[in-house]
This record gives structure tokens, sequence and C-alpha cells, in this order.
């Protein structure tokens, strides 16, 4: 589901045994001077709120590739959790369903 929701931005490292995807720099190509990069960590295999941590770094650059990064609390990690979530759910609702 993680994967799926992410489908659009390339993925740096996957490691399923640690439980941690994290994306390269994305750009939605407005704003060339500014990326932001995700970092989901699965806490549980339960399909549930608290069992996913989603950090988003944001990255502005200035002249001479002068860069600052910072964590940021935005409405993206709860859109991304909420549309992670649903798609896990019904992925395992279908993974339940009697063939």
């Amino acid at each position: 589901a993680t994967l799926d929701t992410l489908n659009f931005m390339v993925l740096n490292s996957v490691d399923y045994g640690g439980g941690i995807i994290i994306t390269d720099w994305y750009s939605d190509g407005q704003n060339f001077d500014e990326s932001i990069k995700i970092t989901v960590r699965f806490l549980s295999n339960e399909v549930r709120s608290d069992s996913i941590k989603i950090i988003v770094h944001n990255k502005k650059c200035k002249t001479n590739q002068n860069c600052a990064v910072r964590e940021i609390d935005s409405s993206i990690k709860f859109e991304l959790q909420q549309s992670i979530l649903k798609k896990a759910a019904l992925l395992e609702t279908e993974i339940k369903k009697p063939k």
C-alpha cells in the first residue's frame, strides 16, 4: 500500500526487515528551489493509524546550492497516512476473502 501511494516518487531506500521506506528528494517542477523527502517507518504490522510514522523533510535552496533542510509538519503527512491505511485495509480485505 505504501509503495503504491508513493509511486510518483523515486525511492532511495527500502528495508522490509527494518520497516522503513525513504524517498529521494522530490520537486513538483514548479518550485525548483524547493523539494521534499518522505520517510515512512512501520511500527507494527497491524493496519492502524499508530502503526506507521511519516516524516516529511523540506529542502529550500538559495543561490550557490546553499540549502536548508528541516522536518515539516504539513497536511502531506496526514494525507499520506490516510491513503496508505485505506489501501492497506483494502488489500487486507482482499487477502482474507474466500476464493
